[in-house]
């Protein structure tokens, strides 16, 4: 643990005596789970120093390694001008990605600081959804005319050899005079061809291409059924608007699972890490569990159908699943995000304390909430203020409890080299059900017999 607590403190202190050499040298040398951890744990105003004293380049590169909702809050703290000159370095998949997280006025600052092509072409980019080819693709291509000749191709790439070394160059794209895809050249052809032929003549005709509409679902049938790197993407007229590569796809489906997990926990938005605001916290959580709590309080129902046969003490069992279900609910949110902290690298197995912190300010607000719920339906319904006390309390403080369990399970299983997405979930509803009937039940002995 020292050593990670010194990796983000040493940058805190290069900053406090504006050592930007070092700086510089330090977050190079970090890897790339390393510098998303160190980064996420600064404060905001060194986290702006930190990209404003890096170049440009450098900047990009390490905005590419964080976590999209991070990379977003770190270029709201800077200024437009700033943004830009980090956001160009960007590669436009990602660039793309982080113009539509940002609110719409700072992205159209942004984009103002930006030269006229690059912004247009970055607002065509974002307009598309995220989970099509067209919110996939890079812009990043090679592609000349069908009347250029392989000469002129290789002046070119030694005139820009610069500019091109970030392309991932897989393919060359040939277009015909009206822009629309008419070929693919490949590399060995293009080397082994003399300088004065076409490369209209040597190009593959009607290459594999896909349309920018093409939805995420389709790509995966595609790249499953092609044993391709990348495919040139054309727009409805056959018009050639960028390249999609396989590793792109394969990430937005794992995001997409990942996102899809996250939901079924009852995080709403699918995303939360631990360096957001505690209140968004809560509220991206309560939103899910006070409707949760609504359709627990319509199952449990069927048993008040016997209130009047059972005893004033039974009343409990009407409760009793309740308060077992919605703890269980907020501690599976916590197991969500620690596993979805641990696989980004934000958080080590032994940081246990670090997200004891963290989750007790969100525990203490949704267990006042929804401890306060059950109370006021327990009071509706029987008329005894003491029963709602009762379950109030026991699911108020049992939620707690499940989501410091949550929170922390996954750390110790992955410490100990245990599949924490396998087994945090059936843990936590052991310990969460214990934990609520004892407290229910004990508070119901003292206080209503």
């Amino acid at each position: 643990m020292q050593k990670e607590i010194e990796g983000w403190d040493q940058v805190e202190n290069l900053c406090a005596i504006e050592d930007w050499i070092t700086l510089s040298s330090y977050i190079a040398s970090l890897s790339s789970q390393e510098s998303s951890l160190i980064f996420s744990r600064l404060k905001p105003e060194t986290q702006r120093s930190v990209l404003t004293h890096l170049d440009p380049e450098n900047a990009a590169q390490l905005m590419e390694l964080l976590d999209e909702s991070v990379a977003v809050d770190a270029l709201e703290e800077l200024t437009p001008k700033e943004a830009a000159s980090i956001l160009y370095e960007v590669e436009s998949d990602e660039q793309a990605d982080l113009i539509t997280e940002l609110d719409p006025e700072d992205a159209e600052a942004i984009l103002a600081e930006m030269p006229k092509d690059d912004a247009d072409s970055l607002r065509k980019l974002s307009a598309y959804p995220f989970d099509c080819a067209g919110g996939l693709m890079r812009s990043e291509f090679l592609a000349y005319s069908d009347q250029t000749t392989v000469g002129g191709i290789v002046s070119d790439f030694l005139a820009n050899r610069e500019a091109y070394s970030g392309y991932h160059v897989q393919y060359i794209y040939v277009t015909d005079e009206l822009g629309k895809l008419a070929g693919v050249l490949r590399i060995r052809d293009l080397l082994l061809s003399p300088h004065e032929e076409s490369i209209s003549k040597i190009m593959i005709e009607n290459p594999v291409s896909i349309g920018a509409e093409t939805t995420l679902k389709d790509l995966a049938v595609f790249f499953a059924a092609h044993r391709l790197f990348a495919l040139p993407v054309t727009s409805q007229d056959g018009k050639l608007v960028g390249v999609l590569r396989r590793a792109d796809v394969e990430e937005a489906l794992g995001d997409e699972a990942q996102e899809a997990f996250l939901k079924s926990q009852g995080i709403i938005g699918g995303e939360e890490i631990r360096s957001m605001p505690t209140l968004t916290r809560s509220g991206r959580r309560l939103s899910w569990l006070s409707v949760n709590i609504l359709l627990n309080i319509a199952s449990a129902s069927v048993i008040a159908f016997y209130q009047d046969v059972l005893a004033a003490a039974i009343a409990l069992a009407v409760f009793l699943p309740i308060i077992s279900d919605m703890s269980g609910c907020s501690g599976n949110q916590a197991v969500a995000v620690s596993i979805r902290e641990l696989t980004l690298g934000l958080v080590r197995p032994f940081e246990i304390w670090r997200v004891l912190i963290k989750e007790m300010a969100v525990g203490l607000i949704n267990g006042l909430v929804l401890g306060i719920l059950i109370s006021t339906v327990a009071f509706l319904w029987k008329g005894d203020l003491m029963l709602g006390l009762v379950v109030g309390t026991a699911l108020g403080v049992n939620t707690v409890v499940a989501v410091l369990i949550g929170g922390t399970i996954p750390l110790i299983l992955k410490r100990f080299e245990f599949d924490p997405a396998l087994a945090s979930g059936p843990i936590l509803t052991t310990l969460t059900d214990m934990l609520g009937f004892f407290m229910a039940l004990t508070l119901a002995a003292n206080f209503l017999l």
